[in-house]
């Protein structure tokens, strides 16, 4: 036995509303609005998006739904698929519609270490940028600025040129004007203790990585080398006594027979002392 299917709305309970009387100057056809003034808990929605000719319901659903929400809330097409009924194909189609409009901006924004985010930047109208503010906020005074540190003047002398000319012969130990006044004196030091330039170069520039392996911090690496290979002083020479210079030859007042004297007058012992002139 079947019975007949009762009309599922015969028995529906209407729901209760208000008996609103419809206002005498009410058009005769069409939607009549009862305003609310609303204090709290609302969004502002300009009728360029409400009533927008080319999106789609859904299009502007989401869009009024995005503006309504605070920022840092997702909105991309899983998140929102979670909140309405629609597919994600059907968000993601609508999401398309208010990029190309301008309502939605999909950015990617450089994390670090070759990472990157999109980040969704939401406009309430195409083209709209902040507005700043009324009052120019105070400018604060300019902190000074520290004045450039003056370049000193290039060093000059042996040293200083030993260092600036290492960079022809490997051009890997270029120095800047600063390195070479800090290696200068250890230079001289090599220098005082009779090393000389060919010899401290060919110290300097000995046993270098093959090119193109860098040298990463040519000063540090040649005070490196300066210090450790320094050599030391020559040893100080004894001079040899001196001998006596024998004394020089004389001729004899007397018979004219040379002889070793210092005195100038002086005879030989043959012919005795020299006569004595004081007297004359």
């Amino acid at each position: 036995m079947s019975f007949p299917m009762a009309d599922p709305q015969s028995n529906a309970v209407a729901p209760a509303r208000p008996a609103n009387p419809i206002p005498t100057d009410a058009p005769s056809a069409g939607v009549i609005h009862f305003r609310h003034r609303h204090t709290d808990r609302f969004t502002v929605v300009g009728n360029h998006l409400a009533q927008h000719p080319h999106l789609s319901a859904v299009a502007i659903g989401l869009a009024v739904y995005i503006q309504s929400v605070p920022d840092g809330v997702s909105v991309t097409a899983k998140a929102l698929t979670l909140r309405f009924r629609e597919g994600e194909i059907t968000i993601r189609r609508a999401l398309n519609e208010l990029e190309e409009a301008g309502y939605l901006e999909r950015r990617r924004i450089p994390l670090g270490g070759g990472r990157f985010a999109t980040r969704t930047l939401a406009y309430d109208k195409p083209g709209c940028a902040a507005v700043p503010s009324a009052e120019p906020a105070p400018q604060q005074p300019a902190a000074p600025q520290p004045e450039p540190e003056p370049v000193p003047p290039a060093a000059t002398g042996p040293a200083s040129d030993l260092l600036a000319r290492l960079r022809a012969v490997d051009a890997r130990l270029i120095l800047s004007v600063r390195d070479v006044q800090r290696l200068t004196p250890a230079v001289e030091e090599w220098l005082a203790r009779h090393a000389t330039p060919e010899q401290i170069t060919r110290t300097l520039t000995a046993n270098l990585p093959p090119a193109p392996v860098p040298i990463h911090h040519p000063p540090r690496f040649l005070e490196h080398r300066l210090t450790t290979f320094l050599p030391p002083p020559l040893p100080v020479s004894t001079p040899e006594p001196q001998r006596p210079r024998p004394a020089p030859l004389i001729t004899c007042d007397g018979c004219e027979r040379a002889f070793r004297s210092h005195v100038p007058d002086a005879r030989c012992s043959d012919c005795g002392p020299a006569p004595d002139r004081s007297a004359e």
